[in-house]
């Protein structure tokens, strides 16, 4: 399988990643498809071009296509994104093992990899367990709380952009 990183590398990939989103999203869709011809038309990009990007999200994985005589419909099949999620989530939940970073710290993941030093309140959390098996559930616990409060601010991102982007175009496209 290709490196589901090099595949949304590209911004027309990720262009077309996003209409295909909308469309999944979007409640007046059953099935979530779209045509190459609307993707061409969404995007103002040659045919050729948006297929040689589908061919290369087809072959990641990251869509699905269904054929009907000539025609190809596309539709976003996101579960190859979980990996850039899981990698993402370190990063994102930076600050949620215990009300922000002191100057210079990162969180485990990356401090791991840049030798950078974890954050103050991780290292008192580690030097105050009486037993090895507290770390576990510390960890657990952590890692729950991680999870979750990246969930929710992905969520309240989500809504946000719903808000003040899509619904400010989906008004102006049904007043055209």
């Amino acid at each position: 399988m290709t490196d589901i990183f090099g595949v949304v590398a590209d911004a027309t990939r990720r262009e077309l990643l996003q209409v295909l989103l909308e469309r999944y999203l979007a409640p007046e869709s059953a099935t979530g498809d779209i045509s190459v011809g609307e993707l061409v038309e969404k995007l103002g990009l040659s045919q050729p071009t948006v297929s040689k990007h589908l061919k290369v999200l087809r072959d990641s994985g990251l869509v699905a296509v269904r054929e009907v005589g000539q025609h190809r419909y596309y539709r976003l099949e996101p579960g190859p994104l979980d990996v850039v999620e899981e990698w993402l989530v370190p990063f994102l939940s930076v600050d949620s093992l215990g009300g922000g970073l002191e100057q210079g710290e990162a969180s485990g993941a990356f401090a791991a990899w840049s030798g950078v030093q974890m954050p103050a309140s991780l290292r008192r959390a580690g030097e105050s367990l009486q037993h090895p098996s507290d770390a576990g559930a510390a960890v657990g616990r952590a890692m729950a709380d991680a999870t979750h409060g990246t969930r929710h601010r992905f969520e309240e991102a989500s809504e946000a952009v719903e808000r003040k982007v899509f619904d400010p175009i989906r008004k102006k496209l049904k007043k055209d």
